[in-house]
């Protein structure tokens, strides 16, 4: 049977643009790009790619949208984004079913990633408080001192494949809630989420042009980094566009949060539970087919346990049952391209070629009915050196490489050898290592017999080293500062009297 049999039959693709204004539009740019299922290859979809006229399109009508909308009563905005909760809650779904059939994630997975998202919504539910300023009576005679913080105006969101609704999820909703417009510019390969939620915002009654989408590549992204009505630039992606993100934006003055890359380390010591340990590290390690930036590539387990938690490693990733996300029985669905495929692929191969051994081995992996797939299945592989490229490097798909050492000294001289620094876990029944590990590693995320250390919607996001560029972690705490910046006020509302020419500590005018 060929994949085209077994699914859907092909239909007229479907035209995926903008929305400037509250509407959607094609624009004036005359590239496309085909959108792909990835369980089947085949094209469902053509996306539009910005022209220097969409950017301007874009970007005008948000400014036009951004002065009205900061000036929104506070209780205004909070209202708005408990509709945008209702929505969001009520869709999950319809946005799910959008998410698996061009990114390829299985349905359950893809409502976990609107799940994380809808916390920092529900975070955002709370402006009210979370933008209460300062105040200081009577700092001298008659005089007082208070400050508050102001929306910044425009700012932007670069996203990624991964994850197209959560990471979206993790920067409008703070934009939006502190007083800013806000422009999308979602992965070209999966941007149909992006138009759902703007649908679902435009439901929820927020204003047209305060939340915008630009479809496109780097034409679009360049185009934000260098407009001077774009005030800020929020991003998650790899670390070579994160540097470059940052550099360019930086240069034309805009604050900026650029999350980069990954390679996430798991530390299991003799004293774990193996079998607990053994099934989350599945999870992690091959969860979205490992396109996560949180999943955990890289396992450090302990020489004297290494054989046994590489048994239970090799059981559990064999039970991993592959199919399209649709599937209801599928564990793991497909990697996004093609071309992510055969790099995987061929990553695997050198490690093998180097030395390794793949204990399960997901090269070729095809699921009957659905050949033209882009399909890998788990993979695991013992015996990786730090030297080789598939432990140096971001794989971004369902492998899994285990570097065995001595004890917790050495798997943290690995940890912080690594120029990565997103996020770590640590499998223990010490308190004694947890603390010791969690002061010890140089990583923004930690997580104690949690693999995917991943901070709830009311703390903030965000890694060490080159996992990030900038001083801001998304949503949470963080979020509000970044939107916004700080106005102090010093008034005093005198009885007739002179004024004093000294500056300095005024005791009496």
């Amino acid at each position: 049977m060929t994949a085209q049999t077994s699914a859907e039959a092909p239909t007229t693709p479907t035209l995926i643009g903008h929305v400037v204004g509250g509407a959607r539009t094609a624009g004036s740019g005359t590239r496309r790009q085909d959108v792909l299922d990835p369980a089947t290859g085949q094209v469902t979809g053509q996306v539009v790619l910005a022209d220097q006229a969409d950017v301007a399109a874009v970007v005008a009508g948000a400014v036009e949208a951004a002065l009205p909308w900061s000036q929104t009563p506070l209780g205004r905005r909070a209202a708005v984004m408990f509709a945008f909760r209702e929505q969001l809650v009520a869709r999950t779904p319809e946005l799910a079913a959008t998410i698996t059939a061009e990114h390829g994630k299985v349905l359950s997975d893809a409502a976990g990633e609107i799940g994380r998202g809808l916390e920092v919504v529900e975070f955002a539910c709370g402006i009210p408080q979370l933008l209460k300023g300062e105040y200081s009576d009577q700092v001298a005679s008659d005089v007082d001192v208070f400050s508050y913080r102001e929306p910044l105006g425009v700012v932007a969101g670069i996203t990624p494949f991964n994850f197209p609704a959560m990471v979206p999820l993790w920067m409008a909703p703070m934009a939006i809630a502190t007083g800013n417009a806000f422009i999308l510019k979602p992965s070209e390969r999966d941007p149909s989420a992006s138009l759902l939620i703007a649908q679902m915002w435009h439901d929820a009654g927020l204003s047209d042009g305060v939340f915008s989408v630009l479809q496109g590549d780097r034409v679009a992204v360049d185009g934000l980094l260098t407009h001077p009505d774009v005030d800020a630039v929020s991003f998650v992606g790899s670390t070579p566009i994160a540097q470059h993100v940052h550099a360019t934006a930086t240069a034309h003055r805009k604050r900026v949060q650029a999350l980069g890359g990954a390679k996430n380390h798991a530390v299991v010591l003799a004293d774990a539970d193996l079998d607990l340990a053994a099934t989350h590290l599945t999870a992690a390690a091959f969860g979205a087919a490992g396109e996560r930036c949180m999943a955990v590539s890289v396992v450090l387990v302990a020489d004297e346990v290494a054989d046994a938690l590489l048994d239970r490693l090799r059981t559990a990733a064999l039970a991993v049952r592959v199919a399209p996300g649709t599937d209801p029985a599928s564990d793991m669905g497909p990697v996004i391209t093609r071309a992510a495929q055969q790099r995987i692929e061929e990553i695997v191969t050198e490690a093998v070629d180097a030395g390794a051994r793949a204990l399960v081995d997901g090269r070729g992996h095809t699921v009957a009915g659905y050949e033209g797939g882009f399909f890998v299945g788990p993979t695991v592989l013992d015996g990786v050196t730090t030297d080789m490229r598939a432990y140096a490097e971001e794989i971004f798909g369902p492998v899994l490489v285990v570097v065995r050492v001595s004890g917790l000294a050495e798997a943290v001289e690995v940890v912080n050898a690594n120029p990565y620094g997103n996020g770590t876990a640590l499998f223990t029944a010490s308190g004694e290592a947890a603390r010791t590990f969690q002061r010890s590693v140089h990583v923004g995320m930690i997580g104690i017999n949690v693999p995917i250390p991943v901070p709830v919607g009311w703390h903030s996001f965000g890694g060490w080293k080159d996992s990030l560029f900038g001083e801001s972690h998304v949503y949470g705490p963080e979020a509000v500062k970044f939107y916004t910046r700080g106005k102090v006020v010093t008034s005093r509302w005198p009885r007739a009297a002179a004024a004093s020419f000294h500056f300095g500590r005024t005791t009496a005018s």
